[in-house]
């Protein structure tokens, strides 16, 4: 399964942005997608996963209460919306995925998509 991000961008601290993932196959090809990122000055960390097929969400303390992970079957797509956004929340952001059960394992993802810049001033 191929991973395709989208959605980042330059945004104002306190904004929002929705990130998307696009998946070349099912999206239910692997039981976890996740969203990891890497910020400056940070080894990369887990912010929130979802599994399949139940769609069990997993929030990683470095967003929490600031991201919700979701899910559109339809468009085999899965989105992740950040709320008050920081400065220090700027960088990229990957979707990935396992075929593993572990969804809040974040050092099992082994299926990286390409990353979408997030930049917030």
């Amino acid at each position: 399964v191929q991973l395709v991000e989208s959605g980042g961008g330059s945004v104002q601290a306190g904004g929002s942005l929705r990130l998307s993932c696009g998946a070349s196959g099912s999206i239910y090809g692997d039981a976890c997608v996740g969203w990891l990122r890497q910020v400056a000055g940070k080894a990369r960390e887990g912010v929130a996963s979802i599994s399949s097929p139940v769609g069990t969400t997993y929030y990683h303390d470095s967003l929490k209460g600031r991201v919700t992970i979701s899910r559109d079957s339809a468009k085999n797509t899965v989105y992740l919306q950040i709320y008050g956004l920081k400065p220090e929340d700027t960088g990229m952001y990957f979707c990935a995925s396992h075929s593993g059960t572990l969804c809040s394992s974040w050092t099992r993802y082994s299926n990286w998509g390409q990353g979408t810049q997030v930049t917030v001033s």
